[in-house]
């Protein structure tokens, strides 16, 4: 029997049994996949004033429609993209690549390529690949979620097959998020998922992919790689009960590329917290 595929070749009949069982992403309390229209998640603290007064007509806040997606460089295209539509169930919206010249390689990296040269470094060492001479190419996939774009980006040598090439530069080294400029992806889990169940099949299903990078951490003080294995399962999520985070759930998680990652879960009164920003900010941005 032939897998089912759709039109970007993703196995459709894998990733909805995903999404039944809960190992699949669906994110956002106010679930929204077009422009203009912006999750909860997405929204906490972002009014224009604290008492969410309208944005001024005109103002850079007034000129804006929300989050487009997050980007993140890969080193292997293929295993990232695998992870983000396949194990957490995103789906295609469109790749490109062999991106080249002069005109890109000033888009991206004018400040970069200014940086060093005031320091007098070779442009390699700060990871500046030459798109301008062509001798490395840009490769990008877009990947929709519920309320969110994910970018995978790779920047390869131009002899380097798309996809399955080798990356230009080395990845990093120093991934604690406590580094100022770290960044992260946070997934919002649905109110009647098991967390601490979803971190297990998370974890299960990357492993058996050969992903052995995803691995999430525990509330519980481990100090081997064993002893993370080991701890009961109730250690895969934090669920806050008291303060202004009431209700929320968390759990940091490097993805197959050492990338940092965060799995939440809103309930109860924090929940309510989101709710209210996001209709605040609504509230903001509204015409009279």
């Amino acid at each position: 029997m032939e897998t089912p595929l759709n039109d970007h070749g993703v196995d459709t009949a894998r990733r909805d049994l995903l999404r039944t069982t809960g190992t699949a992403m669906l994110a956002g309390i106010a679930a929204a996949a077009i422009p203009g229209t912006v999750s909860a998640a997405g929204q906490a603290g972002s009014t224009s004033t604290a008492t969410g007064a309208k944005l001024a007509p005109g103002s850079l806040g007034a000129r804006l429609q929300g989050v487009q997606h997050f980007g993140l460089t890969v080193q292997n295209m293929d295993r990232a993209f695998e992870f983000y539509t396949e194990v957490l169930g995103g789906t295609q919206v469109m790749r490109d690549g062999d991106f080249q010249g002069e005109r890109i390689h000033n888009t991206l990296l004018t400040d970069e390529d200014i940086i060093a040269r005031e320091r007098g470094v070779n442009p390699r060492t700060r990871g500046i690949p030459d798109l301008r001479g062509g001798t490395q190419r840009l490769d990008v996939r877009f990947i929709q979620f519920d309320n969110v774009v994910i970018e995978l980006l790779q920047y390869r040598d131009a002899d380097q097959p798309m996809g399955r090439g080798n990356s230009f530069a080395e990845p990093r080294e120093h991934m604690s998020p406590a580094f100022p400029r770290s960044m992260h992806i946070c997934f919002y889990l649905r109110d009647d998922v098991d967390f601490n169940v979803f971190i297990r099949d998370l974890e299960a299903e990357s492993a058996r992919r050969g992903m052995s990078q995803v691995k999430a951490n525990r509330v519980v003080t481990v100090t081997t790689e064993q002893q993370r294995r080991s701890a009961p399962i109730e250690a895969n999520s934090n669920r806050i009960t008291q303060g202004q985070s009431d209700g929320w759930s968390l759990i940091y998680c490097k993805g197959p590329e050492g990338e940092q990652l965060e799995f939440v879960q809103a309930l109860g009164p924090v929940k309510r917290t989101f709710q209210e920003a996001f209709q605040a900010r609504q509230r903001s941005i509204s015409t009279e």
